[in-house]
């Protein structure tokens, strides 16, 4: 899945649709998907829409769900069969994804990124489905593991499936094909999220860590660093970022983030309704809301919330100014 033809060169783009169309669905699903010119974005979500709202407070941009793309792509765009009844699916299609950044049908040239962040996706993928094979390059990509189980393959000769609390990471580097399946019977959930790394053309590596190994439980859990700092943590990438979890029990649980003055970070309510709270005052969140923060001080999380951080360097590149009215 690659993000509007980004890590594609000018002759690839033109060349590509040339080539993929000659294909299956398969082929002509990823095209559209993966290696598409960014498109009107007619069928996705309010977050294409123009609002009077103004969510920006000091060192907050609160960013609610309504305001993120949702997508349901036709199930054959992947290699998938056809829609059929499943008790356990109420959605319309195979794969309900919400995207917090510009991304395949979703154009919003006013929300590309955040500092190194550029992809941000929460995939909900129904039982016996997922992605085919399809092509990364010059990324960082993370996932994060919500619930169910993800089954991961790739041209490096990896294969494993992992449950709720792991992540996977994969630096694309200088090439990488890979597919992401749930073979399960149960809905998979994921956050998929992509980095800019330090550098292009990187050797492609896969590492992943089981989601026993760090405790989140009422607790921080630092889950990804960069390959340039000491800390210790199950994964590394080739970025300045770290990825965050913790999982909130109820109010009485209470997390703290101190970001510099010359970091950010960005928040996502993956379950539960938790608080933030700082110099900003206190903001609420429902499932699925996000907010950028900005440095410096100390941030507080209380519960009940299931929550996802991505801190990394403060560039003055991106965010949802879009939202600002």
């Amino acid at each position: 899945r690659k993000r509007n033809g980004q890590g594609t060169s000018l002759q690839e783009r033109i060349n590509a649709p040339r080539l993929l169309m000659k294909k299956n669905a398969l082929a002509r699903g990823v095209l559209f998907w993966a290696l598409a010119p960014r498109a009107v974005c007619s069928s996705t979500s309010q977050a294409c829409k123009a609002t009077k709202m103004n969510p920006f407070i000091r060192n907050l941009r609160y960013i609610p769900n309504s305001k993120l793309a949702v997508s349901e792509p036709n199930p054959a765009w992947f290699g998938n069969p056809a829609n059929a009844d499943d008790k356990k699916w109420t959605n319309k299609n195979w794969l309900k994804s919400r995207f917090h950044f510009s991304f395949a049908e979703y154009n919003n040239d006013a929300n590309t990124n955040f500092g190194v962040l550029r992809v941000m996706n929460d995939d909900l993928v129904q039982a016996k489905r997922g992605f085919g094979e399809h092509p990364h390059r010059n990324a960082e990509i993370c996932t994060y593991v919500v619930h169910g189980q993800l089954t991961h393959q790739d041209s490096m000769g990896t294969k494993e499936s992992l449950g709720k609390g792991s992540i996977q990471f994969m630096t694309a580097g200088t090439g990488v094909r890979h597919s992401e399946h749930n073979l399960h019977e149960e809905p998979l959930r994921f956050i998929q999220m992509w980095l800019t790394p330090k550098a292009g053309g990187l050797k492609p590596n896969y590492g992943s860590m089981c989601g026993s190994k760090i405790d989140t439980k009422n607790k921080l859990g630092h889950l990804v660093s960069s390959t340039d700092t000491q800390a210790e943590t199950p994964v590394k990438i080739n970025c300045d970022a770290n990825i965050h979890v913790a999982e909130l029990q109820d109010e009485k649980n209470s997390v703290d983030l101190e970001l510099g003055e010359d970091r950010q970070a960005y928040f996502l309510s993956v379950e539960g309704t938790p608080t933030v709270s700082g110099d900003f005052g206190t903001q609420k969140f429902q499932q699925h809301d996000a907010a950028e923060l900005y440095g410096g001080g100390k941030i507080k999380i209380t519960g009940p919330g299931h929550v996802l951080i991505v801190e990394m360097a403060k560039d003055g590149k991106g965010g949802r100014g879009d939202l600002d009215g």
